[in-house]
């Protein structure tokens, strides 16, 4: 969130990332370190939409924009909403891992032992957060999109 100096407004990088190019949600991450999955901070707004893949540079911040089937997009998404101001669309934990595991190019995950590895030391992703995941999510991302063999072994890791 960045403060408008001239009326001292809260803006949300969020929402302008859904409006900057639309039909997109926040992913990747982004949405990770949102719901304090991950420990980094993040400091391009990452989404993921059905048009082509795209980057801006705004004096609000980075943007970047990942390319996934008309499919695959609406699995697993909600609705944020702040303070009864405004709302914005951003994929659950589950599906932001499945976002992760999808776009990443060249990664290839043949076991549970390397999707264990990913997840811990790649993403430093925390373990009780891992147990939260939904497998239905995963089940529905392994028939809609790609990358269905790293898929699988991400819901038979948990």
């Amino acid at each position: 969130m960045i403060i408008d100096k001239d009326n001292e407004n809260p803006l949300s990088t969020e929402l302008i990332a859904n409006h900057l190019y639309g039909t997109s949600y926040i992913s990747l991450e982004t949405a990770l370190a949102y719901c304090g999955m991950i420990p980094e901070r993040v400091y391009t707004i990452r989404s993921m939409t059905t048009k082509r893949a795209k980057n801006f540079t705004t004096p609000l911040g980075n943007f970047e924009y990942k390319t996934v089937s008309s499919d695959y997009f609406s699995i697993g998404l909600r609705q944020e909403i702040i303070e009864n101001r405004y709302a914005f669309l951003i994929a659950t934990p589950t599906k932001a891992v499945c976002d992760m595991i999808v776009t990443t190019p060249n990664m290839r995950l043949q076991s549970v032992r390397a999707m264990q590895t990913y997840l811990l030391e790649d993403l430093r992703i925390d373990l009780e957060a891992i147990k939260n995941l939904d497998k239905s999510i995963v089940e529905r991302c392994v028939e809609a999109g790609k990358k269905k063999g790293e898929l699988k072994w991400l819901k038979k890791y948990y």
